[in-house]
């Protein structure tokens, strides 16, 4: 029979892994490697909004789609080769996320200024998404940094764990709770549609069969842009300032005016109701909670230490000597 001591010796060391895995991440981890690191991609992320802001909401999306398929590893980035299943086609992805191309800068940028490839692509996404935020008026927060790049994608699995805009609220609390996100993160980082454009094919469903929980008017001010049948990529804005980090969408959520069906799923009567009103009505609460769901996420499964690696180019696994 295995004794009490060692069972808890057992839980122990797993649990020192664990604790191992986050602290290989830090705030101040290119502080001495290139200090001119966070500056760099600050600027470029500045500069990509400034030509199109909707690319804030762009770049904050990638970061979470990527961390949502096997951790934050910047596996959304890689393109389909013979041994890479791409997840740029998967569902979620496929014709819908964007900013790769700013990546792409940051990253020559970045390693520019460094002297040599030492930033990942992985804690560019993150770094890039926080900046986002804070060009579009939202809150800061410190990225814990060091997260190295994976060798691998998933197409399959990018399928079966990015949420989907038409799942109900006991399927998304499922989805966050498999990530290790609880209902309170689930909330604050759907606020992320505060910022942002969703494609008609993605909500033709809820203006058209949908009649108890959403606006009429609002119903049919969206046909007008998106018909029953065609159009599938005509873009509506998920609240009524998408490039603004504000609380309107939770305001919209209040009013039964969320674009897509898991917008509105998080006020339709369910144990979310309480939340989405408390941030409609405080944005200061909304955007604390939003910062320490957005560190929460970012903290997904890193890949550290040895595992993975630094890619040169973000679209391609870098070929080891």
């Amino acid at each position: 029979m295995v004794s009490r001591s060692f069972l808890f010796l057992h839980v122990l060391i797993i649990f020192s892994l664990a604790v191992m895995a986050f602290s290989d991440l830090s705030d101040d981890f290119y502080e001495d490697v290139c200090p001119k690191a966070l500056p760099t991609i600050k600027r470029v992320v500045e500069h990509a909004i400034r030509k199109e802001r909707r690319m804030g909401a762009s770049l904050l999306r990638l970061h979470f789609h990527d961390c949502f398929v096997n951790g934050c590893d910047a596996s959304i980035l890689l393109d389909q080769t013979a041994t890479i299943d791409s997840e740029k086609t998967a569902r979620a992805n496929n014709n819908s996320a964007r900013g790769f191309e700013v990546i792409d800068k940051i990253k020559s940028e970045v390693d520019k200024a460094c002297g040599r490839p030492v930033v990942s692509c992985a804690d560019i996404l993150a770094v890039a998404a926080r900046d986002s935020v804070v060009a579009l008026h939202g809150p800061t927060w410190e990225v814990k940094l060091g997260r190295r790049d994976s060798t691998t994608a998933s197409r399959s699995t990018a399928n079966n764990d990015i949420p989907t805009p038409f799942m109900d609220l006991p399927a998304l609390i499922n989805n966050f709770k498999k990530q290790g996100l609880d209902e309170k993160d689930l909330v604050a980082l759907s606020g992320g549609h505060t910022l942002g454009f969703a494609q008609c094919f993605t909500f033709r469903n809820r203006i058209y069969n949908e009649t108890n929980n959403i606006e009429s008017t609002f119903a049919r001010q969206r046909q007008a842009n998106c018909p029953r049948s065609g159009s599938d990529s005509n873009l509506a804005s998920l609240d009524p300032t998408p490039a603004l980090f504000d609380s309107k969408y939770f305001s919209n959520l209040v009013s039964k005016k969320g674009l897509l069906h898991s917008d509105q799923a998080l006020f339709s009567g369910g144990k979310t109701d309480d939340l989405v009103k408390k941030y409609s009505k405080n944005l200061r609460t909304f955007s604390k909670d939003f910062a320490e769901s957005m560190i929460k996420m970012g903290n997904i499964k890193p890949l550290t230490g040895k595992q993975g690696q630094i890619r040169v180019n973000c679209r391609k696994v870098t070929k080891q000597c």
